[in-house]
């Protein structure tokens, strides 16, 4: 066999050799997810009233409450809180009393569990409000 011949078969032989190389194992770095669950509640509430709403959360993250819609006044404040539910009674951990239409409530939770949403009268009511709330969270 020539001298160029077996150059370029021994020059073929390391391309597939170093094709076939495995460069060790592969790492895939996984972005943790960040999925949300938003939950609409609705009802009336009456003037010295109060509404409550348990959710359950999933996992540990960022959560809020925004008092989406208030009517027929969408200027009254009523007050909007988070807070821990035991199953008979909503414990507010985040309050805001002086809430209007478009006021949001932003809380962290450190673990699963049960949570509630309230609104209430603070005073200001003279008649019925309906309102919605929407709650966002892990």
């Amino acid at each position: 066999m020539p001298r160029s011949t077996r150059s370029l078969l021994f020059v073929v032989a390391v391309a597939l050799g170093l094709s076939a190389c495995n460069n060790g194992p592969t790492t895939t770095t996984t972005t943790p997810s960040t999925a949300t669950t938003t939950e609409t509640f609705t009802d009336t509430l009456n003037p010295n009233g109060a509404k409550t709403f348990p959710f359950t959360v999933a996992a540990a993250g960022t959560m809020t409450a925004t008092l989406t819609t208030v009517s027929p006044d969408s200027t009254v404040a009523i007050g909007l809180a988070l807070g821990t539910w035991n199953g008979t009674v909503c414990q507010i951990i985040l309050a805001n009393d002086n809430a209007p239409q478009g006021t949001v409530v932003t809380g962290s939770a450190t673990t699963t569990g049960t949570l509630c949403a309230r609104v209430y009268d603070v005073g200001n009511l003279t008649g019925d409000e309906s309102f919605v709330v929407t709650v966002v969270h892990p």
